[in-house]
This record gives C-alpha cells, sequence and structure tokens, in this order.
C-alpha cells in the first residue's frame, strides 16, 4: 500500500488501532457523524460489531450481532457486495422496518462491504443527519469505497500474516475545547452569568456540566447531577420520552425539545442541541404551556407520543406471535390501534386484481366497509394507490381527502382522518392498513416515520398469516379429498366416524377410515400412516383405494393386509403404516379382523360390557414383505358396539396406554345405549376442546342393529 493510499496510517502513532483509525478517517472524509464496522464470523455466518464511533454503543445493541441473512442495511451490504444508501426516515420505513421501529428518527445512511475480489471481511456504516441530500453525492461513494477497499487489503494483510484482528474500543470523537479560546475561568463565569440554566451531556447521556441556575431550576444539586443520567436522577424525568428525545437529537443531530411538569406546578422548557461531542442542554421556565410546542403535554390530556421505543418492540414482538389472518387484524385493533390513537381500521387484501377486506374493527356499520370491498386497485382511491405505488397517504381532514379524490371515491366513512399505510413484504404489496380518526387529526413527521414503520411489520405478519391460512385450506381440502365425505349405509350395521387433526404441522396426517359394502357383508378398515405431510397424506389415499379394490375383489382379510403391504412395499416408500382391516356379516353375528400393528379395537357387548380386543396380528405395512396377517374371529351380537381408533385418541405425553384405554373403556360403558353420534362425540370429547394436539385422531364406531335407541 502506497503512502499516498493511506494518509491516514502515516499520521497514525504508533500502536494506532486499524479499524478505529479506517472509521474515523471515512466518518471526517465525509463529513458523517457515526458509523461502526463490522467484521464476518469464521463460519461467515454472523457480523460482529468490532467498533463503533460518534453514538453511544448501547444505541447499536439490537445490532450488535447480525445474521448475514438480516433485513437490515449493513446485512444486505455484505451478503450483496454492494453500497446500500438509505436517504432518510420514510425510506428506512419502508424498506427496514425492523431498524426504523427501533430507531425512528431522521437520518440517512450509507452501508458496503468491506471486501476484496475473493473475500467479504465484514461491512460498515456510516450516518449523517437528516439534512443531508436525497442522493449520496459521488464524492461521498468514491470515498466510502476507496476507504472500504483499502481497509479490506489491510485485514487481508493482517489474515495472511496470521495476526488476530479484535474488536477495539470505540474512537473518541474529536473535540475543541471552550478553554482554547475563552480560559475555563473565564468561561465558567460567563456560565454562571446566563438567566438560564444551562448543562453538558456526553455522548452517553451522562451530566458532564450544570450550572447553578439549571440545578436550582430543577430542584437538585449540581453535585448530585453531574456524571449521573438526567432521566435518572431527577424522579419527574424519569420517562422513556425525555430518554428518547435525546436518542433523536444525537441520532439525527437535529435540535429537539420538550416540557416537563417538576412539581407540584411548574412546567420547564428543555431544549437539546446535539454535536458529535455530545448534548448542551439549556433549562428555562416554559412562557406558556398552551402554547410551547411540546413533547409530553400534562397529565390526563392522552399519551406522551405517538408509541415509545418500548411499545414498539412490544408491538413488533406481539405481531410475531400471530398466526392467521384474523389473529394480525385482533392484534391490530386490540394492540396498535390504541397505541396510536385510531378509532377505526381496516385491513386490505389484493385478488384477482381488486382489493378485498381482510378483517376491520371499529365501524358501527359494517355496510360502510363493504364499499372497500371488490375495489378495482386501477380505481382512483386512496386504498388502491397505496398497495399500487407503496407510498402512505395521510389525510388530516376529509377537505385534504376530498381535495385529491372525488368524494365516489374516497370510501367516506363518517370518520375524520386517515392513515393509509402500504403493507409491503418481501419487496411485493400484500395489502394496506387503513387507520380512521374520529376527529382531523395532524400527522407530523416522526409520527409518519412510526406508522411506516408499523406497516412494515404489520407487512410481515400479514404475509406469514396467508401462507398460513392458504396452508391451513389446503391441507384441510386435501385431507377432506381422501376420506369419505360420507360413510355408505351398511347391511345391519350402523356407522359413525370423526376426523381431528393434529395442530401441529400442516394439520394433515396419515389418519384413515372407510367402510365398503360387499354383497350382503361388509368390510371397514382404519390405519394410520406415519408422518404429518402431504406425502403422509398422499400414501394413505394410495393405501384407502388399494383396500376398497382388493375388499371389492373378494379377498379374505388375510389376503387384503397382504396384498396392501406389498403394494406398500412395492410403491419404495419409506413411510411405514398400520392398519385393522375388518369382514362384517351381521347376519350371522360375527366379524373377522386382520391388524398389521394398530392398537386393538374396543367391544361394549349388548349388557354394557366394554372389553379390549386380544387380536392377533402382523407387523406394521410396508417393513417385511413377506409377513403375514392371520385373523380373529369375534361374535358381534345385535346392540354390540365396536370402536375402532388411532393411536391419537389415547396417546399423549406423560400418560400410560393401559391406563388411557381403561379411560376410553369407562367412557364407553358409562355414554350407555345413545345414538352413534353423540356416542362419537363423548368419545373425541376431550380432544376436540384440546388447544393442542401432538397426533391426529382417527375414530370409527360400528353398531349391530337393534340395539336401544337406535331408529
Amino acid at each position: 500500500m502506497s503512502d499516498k493510499q493511506a494518509p491516514a496510517a502515516r499520521r497514525a502513532p504508533p500502536g494506532s488501532s486499524l479499524m478505529s483509525l479506517a472509521l474515523a478517517s471515512m466518518m471526517d472524509d465525509v463529513h458523517a457523524h457515526s458509523g461502526a464496522v463490522y467484521l464476518l464470523s469464521a463460519d461467515e455466518s454472523v457480523l460482529e460489531m468490532a467498533v463503533m464511533a460518534g453514538l453511544p454503543r448501547a444505541f447499536a445493541a439490537p445490532w450488535e450481532r447480525v445474521g448475514l441473512g438480516a433485513p437490515i442495511p449493513v446485512a444486505e451490504a455484505a451478503r450483496e457486495r454492494r453500497l446500500v444508501w438509505v436517504s432518510g426516515e420514510d425510506d428506512m420505513a419502508r424498506r427496514y422496518p425492523r431498524v426504523a421501529v427501533v430507531l425512528p428518527y431522521p437520518f440517512a445512511l450509507a452501508a458496503l462491504p468491506v471486501a476484496t475480489e475473493t473475500k467479504v471481511y465484514g461491512a460498515v456504516f456510516v450516518t449523517w443527519p437528516g439534512s443531508h441530500p436525497h442522493e449520496l453525492s459521488d464524492r461521498e461513494r468514491d470515498h466510502l469505497t476507496s476507504a472500504c477497499e483499502r481497509l479490506a487489503v489491510r485485514l487481508e494483510r493482517a489474515a495472511a500474516e496470521s495476526r488476530p484482528v479484535l474488536p477495539e474500543a470505540d474512537p473518541l470523537p474529536a473535540s475543541g475545547r471552550v478553554a482554547d479560546t475563552l480560559g475555563s475561568v473565564e468561561a465558567a463565569r460567563m456560565v454562571a452569568r446566563l438567566p438560564y440554566g444551562l448543562c453538558s451531556l456526553d455522548l452517553y447521556g451522562r451530566i458532564v456540566f450544570v450550572n447553578a441556575a439549571a440545578a436550582e431550576l430543577i430542584g437538585v444539586p449540581a453535585g448530585r447531577l453531574l456524571g449521573t443520567h438526567l432521566w435518572a436522577a431527577v424522579p419527574w424525568l424519569n420517562d422513556p420520552v425525555y430518554e428518547d428525545r435525546y436518542r433523536a437529537a444525537l441520532i439525527s443531530q437535529h435540535s429537539t425539545s420538550f416540557v416537563a411538569l417538576r412539581p407540584p406546578g411548574e412546567w420547564l422548557s428543555f431544549r437539546l442541541y446535539p454535536s458529535t461531542t455530545g448534548l448542551s442542554v439549556r433549562v428555562s421556565r416554559a412562557r406558556s404551556v398552551a402554547t410551547t410546542a411540546r413533547t409530553v403535554p400534562p397529565p390526563d390530556d392522552g399519551p406522551s407520543r405517538l408509541v415509545t421505543i418500548s411499545q414498539l418492540l412490544s408491538l413488533a414482538g406481539a405481531l410475531t406471535e400471530a398466526v392467521s389472518v384474523q389473529d394480525v387484524v385482533q392484534l391490530v385493533a386490540e394492540e396498535i390501534a390504541p397505541a396510536v390513537g385510531c378509532q377505526a381500521l381496516v385491513v386490505l387484501g389484493s385478488r384477482a386484481g381488486r382489493l378485498h377486506v381482510l378483517g376491520h374493527r371499529g365501524y358501527p356499520d359494517p355496510h360502510v366497509v363493504e364499499r372497500f370491498d371488490g375495489t378495482p386497485l386501477s380505481a382512483p382511491t386512496p386504498g388502491a394507490h397505496a398497495l399500487n405505488s407503496g407510498v402512505p397517504s395521510f389525510f388530516e381532514s376529509r377537505a385534504e381527502l376530498e381535495r385529491l379524490y372525488p368524494v365516489r371515491h374516497a370510501t367516506p366513512d363518517g370518520f375524520a382522518a386517515w392513515a393509509y399505510l402500504p403493507l409491503i413484504a418481501s419487496g411485493r404489496p400484500v395489502g394496506t392498513c387503513v387507520l380512521a380518526y374520529a376527529e382531523p387529526h395532524s400527522f407530523p413527521a416522526d409520527e409518519r416515520a412510526v406508522l411506516t414503520s408499523l406497516g412494515g411489520l404489520i407487512a410481515l405478519a400479514l404475509e406469514r398469516a396467508l401462507l398460513y391460512d392458504a396452508k391451513h385450506q389446503l391441507a384441510h381440502g386435501l385431507q377432506a379429498a381422501l376420506l369419505p365425505p360420507s360413510l355408505p349405509p351398511l347391511p345391519g350395521i350402523d356407522t359413525a366416524a370423526r376426523y381431528l387433526p393434529g395442530t401441529r404441522g400442516m394439520d394433515i396426517g396419515g389418519d384413515f377410515y372407510d367402510v365398503v359394502p360387499v354383497e350382503g357383508l361388509a368390510a371397514a378398515v382404519i390405519g394410520d400412516v406415519q408422518g404429518h405431510n402431504v406425502t403422509a397424506a398422499g400414501l394413505m389415499g394410495q393405501i384407502r383405494t388399494a383396500i376398497r379394490a382388493y375388499t371389492t375383489v373378494g379377498q379374505s382379510p388375510a389376503e387384503v393386509m397382504r396384498s396392501t403391504n406389498r403394494l406398500l412395499i412395492d410403491l419404495g416408500s419409506d413411510l411405514f403404516s398400520s392398519c385393522l382391516y375388518l369382514r362384517l356379516d351381521p347376519g350371522r353375528g360375527r366379524a373377522v379382523m386382520a391388524r398389521a400393528g394398530h392398537p386393538p379395537p374396543l367391544l361394549r357387548r349388548p349388557d354394557g360390557r366394554v372389553r379390549v380386543l386380544d387380536l392377533a396380528g402382523g407387523p406394521l405395512l410396508g417393513i417385511d414383505g413377506s409377513a403375514t396377517y392371520p385373523t380373529t374371529e369375534v361374535d358381534l351380537a345385535p346392540g354390540s358396539v365396536l370402536v375402532l381408533y388411532t393411536d391419537g385418541l389415547v396417546e399423549s405425553p406423560g400418560v400410560d396406554i393401559e391406563d388411557a384405554l381403561v379411560e376410553l373403556g369407562r367412557r364407553l360403558a358409562e355414554a350407555g345405549d345413545r345414538p352413534l353420534d353423540e356416542l362419537a362425540d363423548v368419545l373425541v370429547g376431550q380432544e376436540e376442546h384440546a388447544e393442542e394436539r401432538i397426533d391426529d385422531v382417527a375414530l370409527l364406531l360400528l353398531r349391530a342393529r337393534g340395539a336401544v335407541g337406535d331408529v
């Protein structure tokens, strides 16, 4: 590396840190006010922050370690080996809502890879105040790119020389001192003479200077304030809103202010003037609380800020728990709507080129919401525009809405202000969220940024929910198609069946049942293919079809089981299946059964006694091509009930299978001679209402006619 390429290195004193020096030089070249260097982990899956400058490291705590695939600028820069430019808070909210939720402030950001032609070593980001031009200049782009390339070469050299590159202490910003121009004593005298309070905070928010006027106004001795955080040392300033103003000032490098009530009734005004070395704070008595722009209104006037940082994180966490579309709508209604102060909402999706209502809350007249449904995406409406453009729209009054959209397209709903938030997930629109306010409502810049960020988080939750609902509908549709839609009438036999999908996975499984009339006789089958996925369900359909075919051609129960076993092996599947097959002859009062690793059936005799049938059997289907399946003949007197089930009905964690069978038999005995449909409900009752079922449940009941209560 030539001297011309590394002037910073020439000026560096011995022992200067590699990354700290590179970062400080890079920020100075482009006049950025903060930045950080990340290094790629040894397994190249995680970026770890090595050094940060210009802001407290705590501000970046959520991103100290980030996965290379994370949807944030610095990870995207390393992953795609390109410069990522975020022009401001609106751009951040649309593209990276997870970052904007935590840092909803006006600032611009550039992220770049630290890479050679053959290897990525990490990434860098730098930030500017929100006043930075919308585009990154060619000069800034060139300086940043060159600096990252030089850093990559130095890291490559360190790796070649087996010199470990470790995280470094964050570089301290350069700072001019008042004493350099005025002298420290005279500076202190000047500050003491001012009629208002002054204090100085370092980058970490600690008070490093406070004058007597400020201490008197705050009501805390100067000695107790020095070295503490203002919002922690003063009880009535202990509110996340005040700390948020400090964060906003440092990140945006814009002056901010708020007023706060010093008990019992004195309002103080705080104005924060940031720089890259810290903040100067001016404290004075508020002239008129009614007219002063303030962050915190008096108590009982409502929330102090649209949503605090802690609320945003809580809402983001809650959205990750939403499973279905209706879960998302309910969560937005119950948690987000109260937080942002709206009185009604509509969540819109798109289908076949038209908007459709996914859910709504807060509208007294549901017919009003119907006006949204079916609106073409090409129509000049705010909902369609937000979805098509990906740009949020805010209307502070009805007049503002109707000025841009004709009344017939504005969808008037009786409210007075609206926010139309596009729901963009994975780079594509999934819907629009409409927030409605009962009174005219202003939307300042920080509120718009927060709402836009929330829109991004809602979009991610909605995308997952739409996929879940589609999967759920597919699973149930497939399961319904593979199971008999209804049980055909059998000679001398009444039937009832139930199927409950498991609550884990795809809500689809391999449990099956069927009944087949056979020339004055009847056949019944129940089984369970291993697994809870589409493969298991498909194999289940093949087995059920095969058994029906073998039954129709007149094979005996033992032959049906052998044929099905050979078919399963010939299909080459890695899955196994249990099965219980019955040939019923109600005229002679008997049933012939063959079993392949399936739980034994229960028989309730006409006198009410219940026993578990001890049947001969063979191995699971699909294991041994030469297996045989002996049969057992069972008496089936009129009024007898056979209970066939899959293991999901009797198996649960921590419960012995023998105890579960005893409990099932007890319920069967106590149910009496009620109709089969009622009996089926009794037997699956506990599982049907369970919040979580590990396995599917199939139940098939067979009763020889003549029982009391049957018609």
